[in-house]
């Protein structure tokens, strides 16, 4: 039969109507055993397609006269599938009398001649044929450019997780349907074949001229999504790993040189995780593979690690150290999988935290054990914690675990929440525990799993059971109670702390903490609060053991807690040592006044870093909900003119960026400008100002400090930041070379060229639009692309919006939201890139087929800007009309609304508080 009718079947079968419709495939059969076998057309430009067979060796579980499994937009010849039975007694061919598609949940149904019999096996066998996309998920097309002969070469990848498999052959695509694989792809010689399993043997095609068949070896129990294959001419450079598996980094051929330090790192990683954990890496072998077309930062397939190309490749002489932070902490997290997720796999998408909120604070353990002068763990708990506490002060936030009923529910699940919340509980359950019985509970809930399923329950009883074992929870404690109590929960808590000066004493209730205060706080939630505390003399913040707990009663409510033995009225008191757990604070009137005094004198190092910062976002969180007065807020924050230290200096930009957003729309922003400028005048001179003094640092986190607060520096034109800048960047346009010597620190790029591009000429956006093109190294392309969205220039912010999602332009469409957030960040840029949204939603929603995540990213830069009713109400109109359009993102969609009108909240309430307590401080 040939393609086109073949294609036609495909879409006919799709209209079909199928009578199951739950959202789960039927439990009366599980897949033992795939043989996968594809060949894919590379070499045709016009029709870039694969067509291939799989064989499912099938156990039935219950009688069946069905067979249910998933497949999406996949041809298939009916007339090819056979049915068989393998095993029992009386094997005998079976057959298919019709067939079924169900589109809602993907459901192919094969109705069958004779009923599958429970305890029997049997052998289905489909042949299937598609078009390699190009839409980055499924199995799908890439390409990049090849210098030397200046053509495009193509190359053919997977993306599965979390539903996609089925877009590449039909399957079980569930993560609770493990089974070993068999794969062999066929392609022409000149390529090289890559899957999760090292290569078996290759034999010639046997009827395409110049075409093999590779067949690798067959895999351990594995997961749709986790698998995955690739036809490709990359070049690869192998690690040195004595006793270990084999480690390849792969790369275009013109990027292998920036494969070094990902080849190198990459062992450690794997090696200090078998150390953790005590079990050796499963697999014969990894490949670490940077993918030019990628719609995430990567992804965890066992054996063969994809990455988008700024996730896994580093140049020395164009990536900063935080590119190279962030690319150790992504080739941590993946590498963190292979146990995480691949041996150990969540039952259901519920439990999706379960390998990313996990994968996420080991990554963190695993980077700071390998490059401990970074100091990169603290800093990444605090990001962390930034991270989810707006996001989950919102209504519109939900659980870390929670349930799934639909794919697009999978998608939306991929956030803040299960990453970075995740990893702030477990952080906060093995600061509570101590590190024999978090790796005693790692390690055997790992063993008791490995190559099955488990959900968080499973977890939390091997914690449990090592935690009573080495005595470090009261036996009757269980991790389940606790942890519960903050996975299965939306939100977070804030702790009223009311001391009692004459008794020494301080009663401690806790609500939930809502960033929208037109909802009522009287809610039933309860969380089990380890809770840790120092004084003003003790200042103890290193021990994170609780010293007592805030416990929910049978009925989930929450006493209020009595603390004490405090000091008398002379001494502050401060809870949640190093802010070991993910919860806010607020002090009566005059334990934020001790605070405050200690913070403004000569001993505010008296108190820790990580506290610092926590004080920090504590008081500006609620200042801007109108628990506490902006005066206070101010008058804390003010201490920064001494502070030298990265991690405050964070927690205050965070918070400061959200009121620089709404404040500089109004006439009172000047008092803001100066107030700013005050604050960091000093560290920019103690830091020796935009001067290239980066190879003198000693203490690494200072360097991404300086990058910091000379970013501000030069928004708010702070001393000669701006001169420096621009001076810098006069040296790089009289180079001969540009593209080969760029005299601009690296550390410092990102701000010289945003800069340059807000001040300068046309031709000086001329100028870095061409350095994009010409770049080979896509940390410095995600660098100019934002840069370029820093123009105050009306037509050229508009072109630029055209040339981001215009498919033929030099922009992957991977990195086109990148490239809008940055238009839409500046004043003018995001007036421009709302109205452009607006207008084009139902394009931009074409453009990127489908990927609920790309379009949502969009919305993060437009709903912290708007704050007046109008906007909101007009921006709320607009949703309704556009519902086609947000399908799939109906919860990001939510959040943003909810955000806006937090907005809105504050300038009504705050503004005029929040402009007298500036011209005070002036």
């Amino acid at each position: 039969m040939n393609w086109s009718v073949l294609l036609l079947l495909g879409l006919w079968l799709a209209t079909a109507n199928a009578s199951y419709n739950y959202y789960r495939l039927p439990s009366a059969l599980r897949p033992q055993k795939y043989d996968l076998r594809i060949l894919t057309i590379l070499e045709n430009v016009e029709d870039f397609h694969f067509g291939g067979n799989v064989k499912i060796q099938i156990e039935a579980l219950e009688n069946t006269k069905n067979i249910t499994l998933h497949s999406k937009h996949l041809s298939i010849d009916e007339s090819q599938i056979t049915l068989r039975q393998i095993s029992g007694e009386g094997k005998k061919d079976n057959c298919v009398t019709s067939t079924e598609v169900n589109p809602t949940h993907d459901f192919y149904i094969l109705n069958t001649c004779q009923e599958l019999l429970a305890g029997q096996v049997y052998e289905l066998n489909l042949p299937f044929w598609a078009k390699l996309n190009d839409q980055l998920e499924g199995y799908y097309r890439s390409s990049y450019v090849d210098p030397l002969a200046n053509e495009t070469r193509w190359i053919s990848i997977t993306h599965f997780e979390p539903a996609s498999a089925r877009l590449a052959f039909p399957c079980f695509d569930e993560p609770g349907y493990k089974a070993p694989f068999a794969i062999t792809l066929g392609y022409h010689k000149k390529f090289t074949g890559l899957s999760n399993m090292p290569v078996k043997k290759t034999k010639p095609h046997e009827s395409i001229r110049d075409y093999i068949w590779t067949e690798f070896q067959e895999s351990v129990p594995i997961s749709t999504y986790l698998v995955a294959y690739s036809v490709n001419d990359f070049s690869h450079k192998p690690s040195t790993q004595p006793n270990g598996a084999l480690f390849r980094t792969w790369a275009r051929p013109n990027a292998i040189d920036q494969c070094d330090y990902a080849s190198e790192f990459g062992p450690k990683v794997l090696e200090y995780y078998e150390q953790l954990f005590g079990i050796k890496f499963p697999l014969p072998k990894v490949d670490q593979f940077a993918v030019p077309d990628f719609n995430i930062g990567a992804m965890e397939n066992w054996g063969l690690v994809t990455y988008r190309e700024t996730a896994l490749l580093y140049s020395s002489e164009f990536s900063s150290l935080k590119d190279k932070q962030e690319l150790s902490n992504i080739v941590a997290h993946e590498l963190a999988h292979q146990w995480f997720g691949n041996l150990v796999t969540m039952k259901w998408w519920t439990d999706l935290w379960l390998k990313e909120g996990v994968a996420t604070y080991l990554a963190t353990l695993c980077v700071e054990h390998i490059h401990p002068e970074w100091r990169s763990m603290e800093l990444e708990s605090l990001s962390n914690l930034l991270a989810i506490f707006r996001k989950d002060a919102l209504e519109g936030s939900h659980p870390i675990s929670r349930p799934i009923e639909r794919v697009t529910q999978i998608s939306e699940s991929f956030d803040e929440i299960s990453y970075e919340k995740g990893s702030s509980v477990l952080r906060m359950m093995h600061l509570f525990l101590g590190e024999e019985s978090f790796r005693m509970g790692l390690k055997s809930y790992l063993e008791r799993y490995a190559y099955k399923n488990a959900e968080q329950d499973n977890l939390w009883e091997s914690l449990t059971q090592a935690a009573h074992k080495t005595g470090s929870l009261p036996r009757d404690y269980d991790i389940k109670t606790i942890m519960d109590s903050w996975t299965l929960q939306t939100g977070y808590p804030v702790l009223n702390v009311t001391r009692d000066y004459a008794a020494k004493t301080a009663e401690i209730s806790q609500e939930r903490y809502l960033l929208n205060t037109e909802l009522s706080r009287t809610g039933k939630e309860c969380w089990w609060v380890p809770l840790s505390y120092t004084t003003q003399e003790e200042k103890d913040f290193n021990n994170t053991s609780p010293k007592a707990w805030m416990e929910c009663s049978r009925t989930g409510e929450s006493p209020v807690k009595t603390i004490e033995d405090l000091p008398g009225p002379d001494q502050w008191v401060m809870f949640n040592n190093l802010l070991s757990s993910p919860y806010k604070v607020n002090y009566d009137a005059q334990n934020w006044k001790l605070l405050i005094e200690t913070l403004n004198g000569e001993g505010f190092q008296s108190i820790h870093v990580i506290n610092r910062a926590q004080l920090i976002d504590d008081v500006l969180y609620l200042a801007w909900t109108g628990e506490q007065d902006y005066e206070i807020a101010l008058q804390l924050i003010k201490y920064l003119h001494q502070e030298r230290e990265l991690l405050p200096w964070k927690s205050a930009f965070e918070n400061l960026k959200l009121l620089n957003r709404i404040v500089r729309q109004t006439p009172n922003f000047e008092f803001f400008r100066n107030f700013v400028k005050q604050l960091i005048t000093p560290v920019y001179k103690h830091l020796n100002g935009i001067n290239d003094t980066f190879s003198s640092i000693q203490q690494q986190d200072q360097i991404l400090l300086k990058s910091m607060v000379v970013d501000w520096a030069c928004q708010y034109q702070v001393a000669d930041c701006v001169p420096q800048a621009l001076a810098y960047y006069r040296n790089w346009r009289s180079e001969a070379d540009p593209d080969e010597k760029n005299p601009v620190p690296i550390n410092v790029r990102n701000t010289v060229y945003c800069t340059l591009i807000k001040v300068g000429s046309d031709a000086d956006w001329e100028f870095l639009w061409t350095r994009y093109k010409n770049s080979n190294v896509a940390a410095e392309k995600k660098t100019i692309l934002t840069a370029l969205g820093c123009s105050r220039e009306v037509w050229l912010l508009q072109r630029y919006l055209e040339l981001i999602f215009h498919p033929k332009e030099e922009v992957r469409k991977q990195d086109s939201k990148w490239a809008f957030q940055a238009v839409a960040k500046t004043e003018l840029g995001f007036l421009l890139a709302k109205k452009y949204f607006m207008d084009n939603v139902e394009f931009i929603n074409n453009f990127y087929h489908q990927l609920t995540r790309s379009l949502t990213r969009l919305l993060e830069p437009l709903e912290k800007q708007v704050f007046s009713r109008k906007d909101y109400n007009e921006f709320k109109e607009f949703v309704i009309n556009s519902k086609g359009s947000f399908k799939g993102s109906e919860e990001a969609i939510q959040r943003a609304l909810e955000v806006m009108l937090t907005n809105v909240q504050w300038k009504e309430r705050n503004y005029e508080q929040f402009t007298r307590a500036i011209k005070k401080l002036l």
